[in-house]
């Protein structure tokens, strides 16, 4: 290669670069696999380092990737906030010792090994054991101002946990991770897979654009979690321990959440078996992880190795590399969500990924297929997203035939032959017409479905075929059915047509939360239509509310977990005329849900106390427990914290049971459940 070659190789790469990193850190959407984006980021390097005169100092193979971003405030650090050098080289790690050892002049050095969950960096700034601040890493030296979406976080203390033998510094910044539990991003993506909208593409894009929501309350809804696991700045400098492993205990006894496990290691070879101990044993965790951090142990070792401008010699992430495949993209099939949402999917020559067969894989939307230059007939490389959904990479062009044509999105609804439309500010492309079969078929599902009213017997063959006859075109409409009709459908189907209709009976007085997650509107999952139906008490008044009744004076939310976007989305949907006709039709046809029950005060056993469940309970469902919880006055959320009153346990109890144990929280079986209900 020439200077002028590769001169213009690196000026490609630096402008390629620039461009992830403001898809990755400012907006959260990264177009590329961290793998890929790796490979850029070494190959700059690498000729940088052949060709020094073509050295840069603004060059993004020495700076930290800048999260910053439009509407916050940003703060100084007050100890820079550097990233990490990584690899996914066992040698690579070798070599990363073999250059401490030279460097410090010993041969035996200890490290602390770590998970690298896979989240959002950002730094708690601590005084006199208050929690004061909270800031992303920005740019190293400077972020942004988070401390109002970080107190969502119900599992983070707002002050350190004081005795006589635990030190509590003037100032500390103490440093982790913001990330969302897989769980959560399951709930989130069901929800809106139930919507029709597009489905996230990982956890960590979620929690990062999560974390930069203006909106607190719709942070909340989302349910942010934290792990911290190192140190900034400290006042006084002598209260902190003198090794990592160190610092991993005193993070622990202030009542911080930390990681759940970490290695100490003496010396590289225990280093690289306890990250091949990590990559086992990490599909246990609660959240996602990457890799491994390995890090000296001994702090004053790591100030004598130092930093480079962007990165600390005594540290390094090794990266497990994610696991893919590659098949032949057979079609693309469009599906038509309940928002009128056209989602394209991959329709694949079954392969074997991360243990399991995959055959479809998201294609997310129109401008990601023209983006990848995705065509029908092309071997394409395919990827768990975050480890939990199928998505496609990129092209194998090498092996592109020439019958493999550029895709064409549909102008028109495949289901039915409405002109779709592109609303602006949305990448989705949508079928705007209300009466779309699939449309109607998504909604009248997820109505009847057990998350909403529970109809039984009107699952999904029978919507299709209501929908297919005729006889349903809306919600209201399942309650127009008549025995005449449906008898007609089958041999021998008086009996399950008479419980068909007994059980479309029973659902018109089912619990009002359920009618209000039925509806379907955008935003409101199971939890906030509880909180919904506890306020308003009837589908009229919810339908009939203003902004007033969800936001206050200062913009503070007047039902806890619905601010400003959710309270327009609510307002928004029966601002509709056709969503207000649909409460009075369900209404006019004798629909009478069941407000919740005003806990009277000798009833309210459980007025102020929130519960976590976990593991399967002897006889009770989850839905049994919650509802029971609930009625006594209770609140059931999803992770534990130090707010946790009791966690409630049964078989196989996974990593909350832990953390419950490790904070102290009371434990109880079902038995115990049941004797605390009966007071």
């Amino acid at each position: 290669m020439t200077l002028d070659e590769a001169r213009q190789r690196v000026a490609a790469l630096r402008d390629e670069i620039n461009r992830h990193d403001e898809r990755y850190y400012r907006q959260a959407a990264p177009e590329i696999a961290d793998f890929d984006y790796d490979r850029l980021k070494r190959e700059l390097a690498d000729l940088e380092a052949a060709w020094p005169e073509l050295a840069a100092a603004d060059s993004p193979t020495d700076r930290v990737g800048d999260d910053r971003s439009e509407g916050f405030k940003t703060v100084r650090h007050l100890e820079r906030m550097m990233s990490l050098d990584n690899t996914y080289s066992e040698d690579e790690v070798r070599e990363f010792h073999a250059r401490l050892v030279k460097l410090l002049g010993r041969d035996e050095l200890h490290y602390v090994v770590e998970p690298k969950i896979d989240g959002l960096a950002v730094s708690l700034t601590y005084e006199k054991g208050r929690l004061v601040r909270a800031v992303t890493r920005g740019n190293g030296v400077e972020g942004d101002d988070v401390t109002a979406n970080i107190l969502t976080i119900a599992s983070l203390p707002r002050a350190l946990a004081t005795a006589d033998d635990i030190p509590v510094p003037d100032v500390i910044e103490i440093r982790g991770e913001v990330f969302m539990t897989l769980a959560e991003f399951r709930r989130i993506n069901r929800e809106r897979e139930e919507a029709g909208d597009p489905l996230y593409a990982n956890p960590r894009n979620l929690a990062a654009g999560t974390l930069k929501l203006l909106d607190p309350a719709e942070v909340a809804r989302r349910r942010l979690d934290i792990v911290l696991y190192g140190r900034g700045h400290c006042e006084p400098a002598s209260l902190l321990p003198p090794t990592q492993e160190g610092v991993h205990q005193l993070v622990r006894r202030w009542g911080l959440p930390t990681v759940e496990k970490y290695w100490h290691a003496r010396g590289i070879d225990e280093a690289i078996a306890a990250i091949r101990e990590l990559d086992s044993r990490r599909d246990a965790f609660a959240y996602a992880t990457d890799g491994a951090v390995i890090k000296l142990d001994t702090l004053a070792l790591q100030r004598e190795a130092g930093a480079t401008s962007k990165a600390p010699r005594w540290a390094m992430a090794y990266k497990f590399a994610a696991e893919r495949a590659e098949t032949e993209l057979l079609a693309i099939s469009i599906q038509v969500g309940r928002t009128g949402v056209l989602t394209p999917v991959a329709e694949l020559a079954p392969v074997q990924l991360a243990g399991t067969t995959v055959s479809r894989a998201t294609l997310h939307n129109r401008d990601e297929i023209a983006r990848k230059d995705i065509r029908v007939g092309d071997f394409v490389r395919v990827e768990k997203a975050g480890e939990i959904i199928p998505a496609v990479i990129d092209v194998n062009l090498d092996k592109r035939q020439l019958h493999c044509v550029p895709y064409v999105f549909p102008d028109n609804c495949p289901v039915c032959g409405h002109k779709v439309v592109q609303y602006e500010g949305e990448v989705a492309v949508r079928c705007p017409n209300p009466e779309c079969g699939a449309q109607v078929r998504r909604r009248v599902q997820h109505f009847a479905s057990k998350a909403c009213v529970d109809i039984e017997g009107l699952g999904e063959a029978m919507v299709d075929t209501l929908v297919d006859r005729g006889w349903v075109k809306s919600i209201p409409d399942v309650y127009r059915l008549r025995r005449d009709d449906l008898v007609t459908l089958g041999k021998s189907v008086e009996k399950s047509t008479d419980n068909l209709l007994a059980a479309i009976e029973r659902s018109k007085t089912a619990e009002l939360w359920r009618f209000v997650h039925g509806l379907g509107i955008t935003h409101v999952g199971a939890a906030a239509s509880k909180d919904l139906a506890r306020r308003f008490r009837s589908l009229d008044a919810l339908a009939a509310a203003t902004r007033d009744d969800f936001i206050g004076e200062k913009k503070t939310s007047l039902i806890d977990g619905i601010g400003e976007t959710m309270a327009a989305a609510i307002v928004g949907h029966f601002n509709e005329p056709r969503n207000r006709a649909v409460v009075a039709e369900l209404i006019a046809l004798g629909v009478a849900p069941t407000a919740p029950a005003q806990a009277s005060a000798a009833g309210a056993t459980l007025t102020g106390k929130t519960f976590v469940l976990t593991g399967t309970l002897p006889t009770l469902t989850r839905e049994q427990a919650t509802e029971m919880i609930e009625s006594a006055g209770g609140k059931v959320s999803s992770s534990v914290s130090k707010k946790t009153h009791y966690v409630v346990a049964g078989e196989e109890a996974g990593s909350k049971l832990a953390k419950a144990e490790s904070l102290g929280v009371p434990v109880l079986d079902e038995a115990a459940l049941r004797a605390l209900l009966a007071g």
